[in-house]
């Protein structure tokens, strides 16, 4: 009787889980590329094609990122280069679309996601890095040195017009004064 029981609740309990969601269908709207992230600071994947059927297996609550698989690829394209068809027409993959095409909302964790589709890429070695948020650190620094030298190549330059200006004599800048220093140095009684 138990058994009975214990069947007949594990046959109701089957019934009663949600169907995984199927991927919806989208195209690139332009030569985009596929990153490993869901930032533009992440490494690129690959370049979807223009026009390329994508398959989204879910995009970010939080922006407007989507986690799509393209060729045997895997990476996160932002849906504002992709469109689908809803409602007999094309529009671009946004927040508001999601659920009536039945895009589920997914989050990004860097290590299981990195784990499972990157491991042969040359990027996977730093994937600490990526995880710690260090990459954002070390492109403020490299645009910090990059500042440093153009305020350096400023400073430079200003001091080489400065001294430039201080060597040119009056004369070479004002041509009257020119033409006054030359009639002195011909007639000194007319000077003075």
């Amino acid at each position: 009787m138990k058994t009975t029981w214990f069947i007949a609740a594990l046959a109701m309990s089957a019934g009663a889980l949600p169907a995984v969601a199927e991927a919806a269908t989208a195209f690139s709207t332009a030569n985009v590329n596929m990153r490993s992230g869901p930032s533009t600071r992440y490494p690129a994947v690959i370049v979807v094609p223009s026009g390329s059927r994508v398959n989204i297996q879910g995009c970010l609550s939080s922006a407007n990122w989507c986690d799509v698989s393209y060729a045997g690829y895997r990476g996160w394209v932002s849906g504002s280069y992709l469109q689908t068809t809803y409602s007999q027409r094309r529009v671009y993959v946004g927040p508001q679309y999601y659920r009536p095409l039945g895009i589920p909302t997914v989050t990004f964790s860097i290590g299981r996601y990195w784990d499972d589709h990157y491991r042969g890429r040359p990027f996977y070695r730093d994937r600490d890095r990526w995880r710690d948020n260090d990459w954002r650190d070390d492109r403020r620094d490299r645009d910090r040195d990059r500042r440093a030298d153009n305020d350096r190549r400023w400073r430079d330059d200003d001091r080489r017009r400065q001294e430039n200006s201080r060597d040119m004599d009056d004369r070479d800048r004002h041509p009257l004064r020119r033409m006054m220093q030359q009639r002195c140095e011909r007639d000194p009684s007319a000077c003075r």
